[in-house]
């Protein structure tokens, strides 16, 4: 990429969440990331300054809402608040991993929608777009009313599955049946079939499998979900699959939130590989031989760009 944004109106701004990521970003767009700094009063206040002039300037803010997720929620929205009142031309919110995405209705009598909460927040606060990868929901776009670019990790996911040169021998597994569409769409990458695990879940966060769908005997199974939470579903299924004839089996998903128990039960499992993209930043502790993460900086950096230069970003899948 050339260094053509270097004197333009193109601002990159980092939050805490995922610097990592925000600096290949800025590599990828051919700019450093602007100057601002985050510190906390004692009391646990956060208190947000922007070293430089942005006024009249599109300004891209890049924030995972990922653990701790309030800090980083809060971290945000005091910027975009900082953001507006300095003038910004534009304000787009880079939002590799949404949080709160996974309470997107109401499922029983009395419960939130804070995907929604989140939504008007971001709004309210002054955000002008938003670009998002791998929402929990793809209906969660209609929850906002200013423009929404909604990212895909799939395609980065299925190249590296497809650099293994594996035969017809693999299958793309749905862990439920609410993450069909997202397995069929790695399915037609790879050009290989689908099965889906019908499974129960007694109460949130444990899981139950029950029958799989689908032919998966003599098979490499390949596992795909957007999230990888506490690694419960993820785990039972692996080995259900295995049980029921298959191979191999990989695992796959956008963001690895991995919280709890997640990498022990990773380890002890028949997964062979966790393969996971970097929207949220993994600490040490968490890069075990089992999990490969691929870069998502080059699809957002392209994204931002094409926002920028009013292209279309759609063009980018």
């Amino acid at each position: 990429m050339s260094n053509s944004y270097v004197n333009t109106n193109l601002k990159l701004f980092s939050l805490n969440s995922n610097r990592g990521l925000a600096e290949e970003i800025a590599k990828v767009i051919g700019i450093e990331l602007s100057k601002s700094s985050v510190s906390t009063f004692s009391d646990g206040e956060i208190q947000i300054n922007i070293e430089e002039s942005i006024r009249g300037c599109d300004v891209f803010v890049i924030q995972s809402t990922s653990a701790p997720v309030n800090q980083n929620m809060m971290e945000l929205l005091i910027m975009i608040d900082a953001l507006k009142r300095a003038s910004a031309q534009t304000i787009n919110i880079v939002m590799p991993y949404y949080g709160y995405a996974r309470q997107d209705r109401k499922a029983r009598a009395r419960e939130p929608i804070t995907a929604k909460l989140v939504a008007n927040l971001l709004e309210t606060a002054g955000a002008t777009r938003v670009i998002a990868l791998d929402l929990h929901a793809p209906q969660i776009q209609g929850f906002f009313d200013i423009p929404i670019d909604h990212l895909m990790g799939v395609p980065i996911i299925s190249e590296y599955f497809k650099g293994k040169e594996w035969n017809d021998e693999v299958v793309v597994v749905s862990p439920d049946h609410g993450g069909v569409t997202r397995a069929r769409k790695m399915a037609e990458l790879l050009k290989a079939p689908i099965a889906i695990i019908d499974k129960r879940r007694p109460r949130p966060n444990v899981a139950e499998v029950m029958n799989i769908v689908g032919n998966i005997d003599g098979k490499i199974a390949i596992i795909i979900d957007d999230i990888i939470d506490t690694a419960g579903t993820i785990t039972l299924a692996a080995n259900a699959l295995i049980e029921n004839g298959a191979k191999e089996v990989y695992a796959c998903c956008s963001h690895p939130v991995l919280s709890g128990p997640a990498i022990e039960r990773i380890e002890n499992s028949k997964i062979k590989e966790l393969v996971v993209t970097n929207t949220i930043e993994l600490p040490e502790e968490k890069k075990i031989d089992k999990v490969v993460q691929l870069s998502v900086a080059p699809l957002i950096g392209e994204a931002i760009i094409r926002v920028y230069e009013k292209q279309s970003v759609s063009t980018l899948f």
